[in-house]
C-alpha cells in the first residue's frame, strides 16, 4: 500500500504509516512542500499508485468530477489530536488496507469506516 498524506494532517501520521510497512510520503516532502495544489498532488498519487488521504473534501468532489485521484481517503474526524488521529489509524489499519483492495474511496471517522464508491 502506497499513500500521500495531504497537508491538513499532520506529518506524523505519514510516520506511522511508513512505521507500520506502508509506503508513504506527506505533501510536506514535496517540492512545494504544504503548498502544493490539490491538482499537482493528484497528478503525483496517481502516477505513483498512491493513495490520497486528506482531510479536504475537494478531493471527493474532485474524485466524483473527474474519476481522480484513483484512490482516496476521506477523513472526517473534525478537530482531533494527533495521538487520537494515530489511535484511530492504528485500530482500522488492517480493515483500511483489506477495503482498498476492492475500493476507491473510503471515508473514516471516529464511529466507522464507509466506502463511497
Amino acid at each position: 500500500m502506497r499513500v500521500l498524506v495531504d497537508a491538513y494532517l499532520p506529518k506524523r501520521l505519514s510516520e506511522f504509516l511508513s512505521a507500520h510497512e506502508i509506503e508513504s510520503k506527506h505533501t510536506r516532502d514535496l517540492p512545494k512542500m504544504n503548498e502544493t495544489p490539490d491538482p499537482e498532488i493528484i497528478r503525483i498519487a496517481d502516477e505513483e499508485n498512491r493513495i490520497v488521504i486528506s482531510k479536504d473534501s475537494d478531493f471527493l468532489d474532485n474524485y466524483i468530477l473527474d474519476g481522480s485521484p484513483k484512490k482516496l481517503l476521506i477523513v472526517s474526524t473534525g478537530n482531533i489530536n494527533n495521538r487520537n488521529l494515530i489511535q484511530l489509524f492504528e485500530k482500522n489499519l488492517d480493515t483500511l488496507k483489506s477495503l482498498f483492495e476492492e475500493n476507491s474511496v473510503i471515508g473514516i471517522n471516529e464511529e466507522d469506516i464507509h466506502v463511497h464508491y
